[in-house]
């Protein structure tokens, strides 16, 4: 008797805890095409980028090293669109204009003093592509971005102390077109492929 009574508890307790079990769905889109129910579940959205396969050894050697001047620039990029970002938020809580010039002339030594020398020892290369990775990161040319911060005299100047040594500020960052492969080199860059 004791047997049953123990057999019987154990099935009535796994009997229990099955029943007791509920089963989570998911509730989906659905679409009926005859007859069927076709599930729809939207997916997030993968990119696959690769580096190209380059035959030509100059070629190659030449996208070689635009992957290290982009590796080498985007930090400064990414850091100026963040420092822009906190400077703007900072001008627009200012309304005096000399508290303005003030605060400017502060971002600018602090820039001076933290990557001035890091950023004197860029190639020509390297800083033609600096000036477009600020174009993307900001989406203002670095002559505008002057224009805006230390006025319209001062990026005049600038820009033709730039023109002098081969760069322009003005020159916009095209990631359809010219600057294609420098985008394809950030986007792995963000995704941590290189």
């Amino acid at each position: 008797m004791k047997k049953i009574i123990i057999i019987f508890s154990l099935i009535s307790i796994i009997a229990f805890e099955c029943y007791s079990q509920e089963v989570k769905g998911i509730v989906v889109f659905a679409k009926v095409k005859d007859g069927d129910t076709i599930p729809i579940i939207p997916l997030k959205e993968v990119n696959v980028y690769a580096l190209k396969i380059i035959k030509n050894k100059r070629k190659a050697r030449r996208f070689g090293r635009l992957v290290r001047n982009v590796k080498k620039v985007y930090p400064y990029a990414k850091i100026a669109g963040i420092k822009l970002d906190k400077y703007n938020d900072i001008l627009l809580k200012t309304e005096d204009e000399h508290d303005r010039r003030k605060i400017m002339k502060q971002a600018e030594d602090e820039i001076k003093e933290e990557f001035g020398e890091d950023l004197k020892k860029l190639n020509f290369s390297q800083g033609k592509i600096l000036i477009k990775l600020i174009d993307r990161e900001t989406e203002n040319s670095s002559f505008k971005l002057v224009q805006e911060l230390r006025g319209k005299f001062t990026a005049f100047f600038y820009q033709a102390f730039a023109r002098l040594f081969g760069y322009n500020l003005k020159v916009r960052y095209d990631a359809e077109d010219e600057d294609r492969n420098i985008e394809m080199i950030v986007k792995m860059i963000e995704c941590g492929m290189i």
